[in-house]
């Protein structure tokens, strides 16, 4: 067996391990989702690291590119992401194998760490690889007015944006400065950024409304009977719009979604909700950080996230 970093030549075939490995229903798109996150990704090019046997791709590894900040300092960081062995070569350790080559290279490449939020099963695998717990994620959430009906509501998503492409980098800025003041890691936000990360998603579909003063991004997430309007990311300048402005526009699209509850990330919003950590557990592996860095990000009140940067994607 060999490993080594895939090639844009190697997309269709690892397509077809990615069906044969997960299944052809979640995966229509899937050419189209591996160009999209690994390869236009503002952050830079995946590293993805495939697994050759047989004549053939048998395993697949990848680790998307993300970049948080901590005061002015800039990290670059990877999540560990896609993954997939093909089921004729299943419990052969490619999997392990994939991954610590992956987190040698990201090593040699000078990144600083790798961060995901892997699920109970998968969770003890990345902790005996390296990977430790930074805690679970903190998460706000609020029923809304009409928690107990059940309404009909609008389907469909639309983007409404009455601000310039630089009106919003504008903003980015503001945003970003602000957060530079609070030494907690954030992840830096730019015009191209947000297009990439919500309005070309084709993975899933956003309402998008930027004015004056404020971006926001959100979708309907069912859970069975109810609905839950997510705020995945909301940047708003305090000395443009006043909050209250944009509690009102939540409220707007808690009517129009007809939604039983809103989740939103208190980091960024308050929005009067229960809060607490009730999302999944953040993991890290340090790659090049040093004290003080290292002991400073194992610790989740020390990270200032929307629910847009965490969610799986």
């Amino acid at each position: 067996m060999e490993i080594r970093e895939a090639k844009e030549s190697d997309i269709p075939e690892i397509v077809e391990v990615l069906k044969a490995s997960l299944g052809e229903d979640q995966l229509e798109l899937s050419e189209k989702v591996w160009r999209y996150k690994h390869i236009d990704n503002p952050f830079g090019k995946s590293i993805v690291l495939i697994a050759v046997g047989n004549g053939g791709i048998i395993g697949i590894r990848a680790f998307m590119r993300w970049q948080w900040q901590q005061g002015e300092n800039r990290f670059s960081a990877l999540r560990a992401v896609d993954t997939a062995t093909h089921p004729e070569h299943q419990g052969k350790g490619i999997f392990k194998k994939l991954t610590l080559k992956a987190v040698e290279l990201a090593r040699q490449n000078g990144d600083h760490f790798i961060f995901n939020t892997p699920n109970e099963k998968s969770r003890p695998g990345y902790l005996k690889m390296g990977w430790e717990q930074v805690g679970k994620i903190y998460i706000g959430l609020k029923p809304s007015i009409g928690f107990l009906k059940f309404k009909k509501s609008s389907k469909n998503y639309s983007i409404t944006k009455r601000i310039s492409h630089n009106e919003i980098d504008e903003l980015c800025n503001r945003w970003n400065e602000y957060f530079e003041k609070e030494s907690k890691l954030f992840t830096p936000k730019t015009a191209v950024m947000l297009r990439w990360r919500y309005e070309e998603n084709p993975l899933q579909a956003y309402e998008i409304i930027a004015e004056r003063g404020y971006y926001l991004a959100c979708y309907v997430k069912k859970r069975g009977r109810l609905k839950e309007l997510r705020i995945a990311e909301c940047i708003f300048d305090q000395q443009t719009i006043d909050f209250k402005e944009i509690e009102r526009i939540i409220k707007v699209l808690e009517d129009k979604f007809k939604a039983h509850l809103i989740s939103y990330s208190p980091k960024f919003l308050r929005l009067n909700g229960r809060e607490g950590n009730f999302g999944p557990v953040l993991t890290f592996n340090s790659l090049t950080l040093i004290y003080p860095d290292k002991r400073s990000f194992l610790k989740i009140e020390n990270w200032n996230y929307s629910v847009g940067d965490l969610e799986l994607f």
